[in-house]
């Protein structure tokens, strides 16, 4: 079973990997697009057809791009589209979730003083919020909203607050932040699946049959990527959230998340205005800086109110099993003398470590039931942790580690 840890880690750390790579391509490619949509200017030699042409230097060559606002006169003899990099960005990214969500869910997922949920109450509710957030975003978008892009997106935002506050109400603050990126690039991926490539195929197949395309379905893909462009940045917000305790695990987690989505559109604005006149309106820049100031303040909710709560935490089956395992005492005494100095509610290994480390504490026997596969993994047959051996744990400490987590995995 313990081998099985390792492999399953590998296996997270692929997926990851690949998430990573898809994301960047993605990514890149959706800004250099809205870019060079913006930078076009209209020149006296264009084709008939094209709007705008652009210029540019790179790599020691000369480049000229010409836009058809609606399509060009005739088929091209060789057209690239642009699809796979959302497709495999989701699809790696639904895979991770259900890695470390689903399967870990225990530990990751369900907040048990949030909400009596279980694991698979908790797998459902994540994965049906992710198809319900797109049903409902492509019914506004559908209808006469579609008609007033403010409105739209001001609609929009009010549903990603909602989202947000819902997701903190019955997930742990790291799977809340996850979940809401997860929601939100549902709706990114499938606008490019359900909506932006359909219209560019109806586009193309007029051309091979000598029809003048209509110029509607331009301007419905073109709706659809203007979103996918200022929802990106606090999509990668969230993403990240989860190496950042103060951002996940504090008591106004939802509010910093909905704030996130602000930022996004206050960054976006200044290049997306930059692209289009040269000159980015630099109150922007201000307007960003205020709205992490305030998530920063925010972050310390939680010692505005010191919590009194005495209710003792019952075990999970989890808990007990590594909890009665050989090599348990041992372990848990290895912990407390390497680790818990940092990882604790309150720490006391520095003035400067206000919080443990991503949020992982190891006060209790419980708490060190709890991350037993990361200690395994981390202080067991790694040396990851504790950073730089600053405690000076053993070779022989990090074996007794490892032996008390292989004996536990085998029931």
């Amino acid at each position: 079973m313990y081998d099985v840890a390792i492999l399953w880690d590998w296996f997270a750390f692929a997926v990851r990997w690949l998430h990573v790579i898809t994301a960047m391509a993605w990514i890149g490619a959706s800004f250099y697009f809205i870019a060079l949509d913006l930078m076009l200017r209209p020149a006296d030699d264009m084709p008939d057809g094209a709007t705008g042409e652009e210029w540019e230097v790179h790599g020691g060559g000369f480049y000229h791009t010409t836009k058809y606002m609606v399509a060009p006169t005739r088929m091209p003899e060789h057209l690239t589209w642009h699809k796979w990099q959302s497709y495999w960005t989701w699809l790696s990214g639904a895979a991770l979730l259900m890695i470390v969500y689903w399967v870990g869910g225990e530990l990751y997922l369900i907040d048990a003083s949030k909400a009596d949920l279980t694991l698979f109450n908790g797998i459902v509710i994540s994965g049906a919020s992710l198809a319900v957030g797109w049903i409902v975003y492509d019914f506004l978008c559908k209808s006469k909203l579609g008609d007033a892009p403010t409105a739209l997106m001001l609609l929009l935002f009010v549903m990603l607050v909602a989202m947000s506050w819902g997701y903190h109400q019955v997930f742990t603050g790291r799977a809340a932040m996850l979940h809401l990126g997860a929601f939100t690039a549902t709706i990114m991926t499938a606008n490019v699946f359900f909506i932006i490539m359909p219209n560019q195929r109806i586009v193309v197949a007029d051309l091979k049959a000598g029809r003048t395309p209509d110029a509607k379905y331009g301007k419905i893909a073109k709706l659809r990527s203007t979103h996918n462009n200022y929802l990106t940045l606090p999509v990668i917000f969230l993403m990240l959230s989860n190496h950042y305790p103060l951002a996940f695990a504090t008591d106004y987690s939802w509010i910093i998340a909905a704030l996130v989505f602000l930022m996004g559109v206050t960054i976006r604005h200044y290049f997306n205005t930059m692209h289009r006149t040269g000159k980015g309106p630099h109150w922007t820049w201000g307007a960003t800086a205020l709205l992490f100031i305030i998530i920063a303040w925010l972050s310390t909710a939680n010692t505005w109110v010191q919590d009194t709560s005495t209710e003792a935490h019952v075990p999970t089956e989890y808990e007990e099993t590594f909890m009665a395992a050989a090599g348990f005492d041992e372990a848990h005494s290895i912990v407390m003398g390497r680790c818990s100095m940092c990882h604790a509610r309150e720490p006391f290994w520095s003035d400067s470590l206000q919080w443990a480390p991503k949020a992982v504490v190891l006060d209790t026997p419980e708490d060190i039931a709890k991350n037993a596969r990361a200690i395994y993994l981390h202080a067991g047959i790694s040396h990851a942790m504790p950073p730089a051996n600053v405690t000076y744990i053993t070779e022989q400490e990090r074996v007794t580690l490892a032996q008390w987590y292989q004996n536990a995995s085998k029931y």
